[in-house]
């Protein structure tokens, strides 16, 4: 079972958990109304190293990315529900839009994002070439986004 965590408290364990030769993978994402194509991308990311620690946007940043009818769950609750998932190691709440002075704290070995996004249109890239990480793009999951639920419940 995940936790939340705080920022310094993270680095503390992720410190131990490299010394430990473990692989840490990083996703971000709002992970508003949790779906099947959310519980996949998070099982492939986990299957990929050892710690898997989603960036979660806070409802402020949600607010601004996705409009004042977003989210629909709070951040808090947003959190207890990845922290259910078997694959979710730690959960840690970013303001900013994107999550790139965050990854620049973490380092981790590999950042994973949805096939929707590319090399050229991830804001967080840079950050983690920088810090020697890959990044990886897993599938798109297609009809399956917390919008097309929100359309279905309003239809």
């Amino acid at each position: 079972m995940g936790q939340t965590i705080e920022l310094n408290e993270l680095l503390t364990k992720l410190k131990e958990l490299k010394n430990e030769k473990k692989v840490v993978v990083t996703t971000n994402g709002c992970f508003d109304i949790l779906h099947v194509g959310h519980v996949r991308y998070l099982n492939q990311a986990k299957a990929l190293g050892d710690i898997l620690v989603v960036c979660l946007n806070t409802d402020k940043s949600v607010k601004r990315l996705k409009g004042d009818s977003r989210p629909v769950n709070t951040e808090n609750d947003r959190a207890e529900v990845l922290a259910g998932l078997s694959s979710v190691d730690f959960i840690i709440f970013f303001d900013e839009e994107t999550p790139s002075d965050l990854l620049g704290k973490i380092k981790p070995d590999i950042h994973v994002k949805g096939g929707d996004y590319n090399v050229d249109t991830l804001p967080e890239a840079k950050v983690i070439q920088q810090a020697g990480g890959k990044i990886m793009f897993l599938p798109f999951v297609e009809g399956k986004s917390t919008t097309a639920i929100i359309n279905k419940i309003n239809s």
